[in-house]
Order: C-alpha cells, then sequence, then structure tokens
C-alpha cells in the first residue's frame, strides 16, 4: 500500500499531528504543506519528502532531527556543503541520502560503511579504479558488484574467493592470459564458464575434468587429434559429441548429433 492511501495523520512519536502546533502552520494557508499529502512531522517519509520538495529552503534546519527519515529527506533538498557532515550519521538511510548527492570523493569515505547496502551503492557508483580496497569486503554481494566492475587485470587478485558466485564472475571476465588459473577451482560451474572462454588450444588439459560439461567443451572446441579419449567418455553427450566431430556417426556432418545435444545440455544445466 502506498503511503498516500493511509489515512491517518500521526507523527514519528506515534502522536496525531496537530497542524494547529506546527511551527509552520503559515505555510497550510499557503498551499505549501497539506494533511495526509505534504507535511514536515507526519512520520511517513513519502509525505515528508513531499514537503522538503515543495518547500526545500527549510529542509537545513531539519538536518538534526531525532526522526532518522526528516533527516533523510532533507538530506534530499539542503545546501549540498551542509552535506559532508551528515556522513558521520548513525542511520545508514541518511548517509546514503547524503551521499548520493556529494561528488563521487566523498564516497571513498563509505567503502567501509557498517552497513552493506550503503557498502553496494557506493561499489555500483565509485570509478572502477576506486574499487580495489573492496575486494576483501566482508558481504559477497558486495564483492560481486566489484568482481563486476573492476578492470578484468585485477581479478586475479579475487580468484580464490570465499563465494563461488563471486568466482563465477571472475571466470566470466577475467583477463585471458589468467583464464587457466580458474579451471582448477572446486566448483564445477566456474570451471564451466571459464572452459567456454578458454581458447581451444587449452582445452585438452580439461579432458579428465570430473564435471561432463567441462569436457563436453573440450569435445565440443578442442583439436581433433586430442579428442579421441572422449570416444569412450561415460557421459553420452560428451561421448556422441566427440562421435560427431571425428566422423563416427552414420551423419558424417554431425548436425543432427549437435542439435539434440544442444538440447539436452539446456535441460540438464
Amino acid at each position: 500500500m502506498s503511503t498516500d492511501e493511509i489515512d491517518e495523520a500521526v507523527d514519528w512519536l506515534g502522536d496525531p499531528v496537530d497542524c494547529n502546533a506546527c511551527a509552520h502552520k503559515e505555510l497550510l494557508g499557503q498551499g505549501r504543506c497539506k494533511p495526509l499529502r505534504a507535511c514536515l512531522f507526519d512520520r511517513y517519509a513519502r509525505r515528508i519528502d513531499r514537503f522538503f520538495d515543495w518547500n526545500p529552503e527549510i529542509a537545513r534546519h531539519y538536518l538534526a532531527h531525532p526522526y532518522f527519515e526528516v533527516r533523510s529527506c532533507a538530506a534530499k533538498a539542503a545546501e549540498i556543503f551542509l552535506l559532508p557532515a551528515m556522513l558521520d550519521d548513525p542511520e545508514e538511510a541518511v548517509r546514503w541520502s547524503a551521499a548520493r548527492r556529494l561528488p563521487d570523493r566523498y564516497l571513498l569515505k563509505l567503502r567501509n560503511d557498517p552497513h552493506r547496502e550503503v557498502r553496494i551503492r557506493v561499489a555500483h557508483r565509485l570509478d572502477a579504479v576506486d574499487l580495489l580496497p573492496m575486494i576483501e569486503d566482508r558481504d559477497y554481494y558486495v564483492r560481486q558488484v566489484v568482481a563486476r566492475r573492476i578492470s578484468p587485470d585485477l581479478l586475479v587478485l579475487m580468484i580464490d574467493d570465499d563465494d563461488v558466485e563471486v568466482r563465477r564472475v571472475v571466470a566470466e571476465r577475467i583477463s585471458p592470459q589468467a583464464l587457466k588459473r580458474v579451471t582448477t577451482d572446486s566448483d564445477a560451474g566456474v570451471r564451466f564458464e571459464a572452459a567456454q572462454r578458454l581458447d581451444a588450444v587449452q582445452l585438452p588439459d580439461l579432458i579428465a575434468d570430473p564435471d561432463w560439461r567441462v569436457r563436453y567443451e573440450v569435445a565440443r572446441r578442442a583439436a581433433l587429434t586430442d579428442i579421441r579419449p572422449l570416444l569412450s567418455d561415460e557421459d553420452p553427450i560428451v561421448r556422441e559429441t566427440a562421435e560427431a566431430r571425428l566422423g563416427k556417426t552414420p551423419d558424417p556432418s554431425g548436425k543432427k548429433v549437435f542439435e539434440r545435444n544442444h538440447t539436452h545440455i539446456e535441460e540438464r544445466i
């Protein structure tokens, strides 16, 4: 339900909003605030936000208000030179509300923010060259964002990340020169991602990989002289792919085998 659909006007302490006691009650007659629509002292953030949108000049006076939603909304409207001090606010919503309006250099301070959502947003916004200190962030999703944004040459620093999803991103983006190192990962999915990008001449080294998908990639792309051992592979898709490429099937082109196996692979992966 939208906050504008909530038919109550209470403040952040749970007390009814009293327009007659408001320090800005003159704004009501001027149409610059409205109960249940735009109100500084309503507890609903959308109404507070709309109040400051209508009255931005008042925001600077509420950057230290005890209710964090008021501070957060005020930070969206107050003069920008007042915002650096708010990067130390105890509430993450306030810190980010201020940070999103400040130049990127101020975001450097938030790379170690205690709240993961702030660090995630920082990782999305900072220049890639400024993300290096975040490759060891304690949150796996922050590291995923970093892995998607830093230079591929720097991903060698994340090859041994504890999280498998981070390592899959590494396998997808790491520079070709370092890709071979990813093929020894403990997770089969990571090895498969790497195998799909690996140069064909390097694929024979993976011919004994325990995962059928990796061996299939070998059978599909490695030189014909290197895939003969796969003619006796335990997996039918790997075996048939090798047979088709080596002309060991009734269909010399192997087209039917490749089409059938492609369908089977999509079903199994």
